[in-house]
């Protein structure tokens, strides 16, 4: 039997993340214009803009890095699926379980290095080196938010898999 507060996170976090990827979705059509905007200024009216591409990058950064929690929701993120497609439900939990730890590992280092570079560029005011020089703690802290978004939904991805192992689902 899973808990009840296990089964509240799981679906607390995983309506945040449907929330979250539906709401950024939206990015790539803002990316978009800011490059549709550069494009038509640049060649009609022969007038570029400096903050125009980095912008979109930045966009872009802020829509992978966010959105990676809905893309793990749905099951959208890439896989090595040599066998694991053929196998039944429970041995995919099983093997998620097995895997999932090195995930959790990877998405703390990342957090930790994260929170490093936001203090950096807090403290020092760290701007990019383009001739924008935009200010770069923005963009972090959006992108660790992102980062942390995601290992909260592997945790969600986690006691789901247990449950699954256990042949129990969790709603």
């Amino acid at each position: 039997m899973v808990n009840k507060t296990i089964k509240a996170y799981v679906r607390y976090m995983d309506t945040t993340s449907r929330a979250i990827g539906k709401v950024v979705m939206f990015f790539i059509i803002g990316m978009m214009g800011v490059l549709i905007f550069d494009t038509v200024s640049r060649t009609i009216f022969n007038y570029p803009h400096i903050w125009t591409v980095e912008f979109s990058q930045f966009i872009m950064a802020a829509y992978y890095l966010l959105g990676g929690c809905y893309s793990l929701l749905i099951g959208g993120h890439v896989r090595m699926d040599l066998l694991y497609h053929r196998w039944s439900a429970k041995q995919r939990a099983i093997w998620d379980l097995i895997t999932v730890p090195f995930l959790m590992f990877y998405l703390g280092i990342l957090i930790d290095g994260a929170i490093k570079a936001i203090r950096y560029a807090l403290e020092f005011n760290q701007v990019s080196y383009s001739s924008w020089a935009p200010p770069m703690a923005p963009i972090k802290i959006i992108m660790s938010i992102g980062i942390l978004l995601m290992l909260l939904q592997v945790i969600s991805e986690f006691f789901k898999d247990m449950a699954r192992a256990r042949g129990e689902e969790i709603k």
